[in-house]
């Protein structure tokens, strides 16, 4: 089970206000290039933050990040807003959102930066792995257990804890190598469900 299947959901309450952002002429690609904007220029900030209470602006957001991403695939989808530049800009701009938001955990990590980067590394590595089902005849897969919507819910979580005083210690290395592992299995899990439904197609 992943957050992601939350998403149908998610996107029925959007649908209004995605409607009126159509007809105010806003395209799905400023609402993605927006959002990747903020995120790396939020990524930036915390990694020379003040004060570690601004890390709990991480899970505010990653909830309207993902409203963000949200709108703009409806606007593609459902306003004949479909491009080729749109897809790279959606997958391109996810990652390096992504990175840009997970930094600043590694710069604070007493264990040093390795653990977290490894994290990173491994998260590009799930989105790239989910990218590829579409170059063997199958969807763009976003099987868990742990996507990208799970991976907003854990860092926001991390971002409420070092935002609220917490310190990252010792466990923190035992807690990379769990997420570590969950982002590998979510890689295995992509791969195998890729094939599965490659060989169902083409039946």
């Amino acid at each position: 089970m992943s957050v992601y299947h939350l998403k149908s959901r998610f996107q029925n309450i959007l649908r209004p206000l995605v409607r009126r952002l159509a007809a105010g002429g806003v395209t799905a690609n400023q609402v993605t290039f927006l959002a990747a904007a903020i995120s790396v220029a939020l990524g930036l900030f915390l990694c020379f933050a003040p004060h570690r209470h601004w890390f709990l602006l991480i899970p505010i957001w990653f909830l309207l990040r993902m409203g963000l991403n949200a709108i703009d695939g409806m606007l593609a989808r459902e306003h004949g807003q479909k491009s080729i530049l749109g897809a790279y800009l959606n997958e391109i701009s996810d990652i390096i959102s992504d990175a840009a938001l997970y930094l600043p955990f590694a710069l604070i990590d007493p264990a040093g930066l390795l653990p977290a980067l490894a994290v990173i590394f491994l998260s590009m590595l799930t989105e790239f792995t989910g990218v590829l089902g579409q170059t063997v005849g199958a969807s763009r897969r976003y099987d868990g257990p742990l996507g990208k919507s799970d991976r907003a819910v854990l860092f926001g979580a991390f971002g409420i804890f070092v935002g609220s005083g917490g310190t990252f210690a010792a466990w923190m290395s035992w807690l990379w190598a769990l997420v570590a592992l969950l982002l590998l299995w979510t890689v295995v899990n992509r791969i195998r469900a890729g094939i599965h439904e490659a060989r169902t197609t083409a039946r």
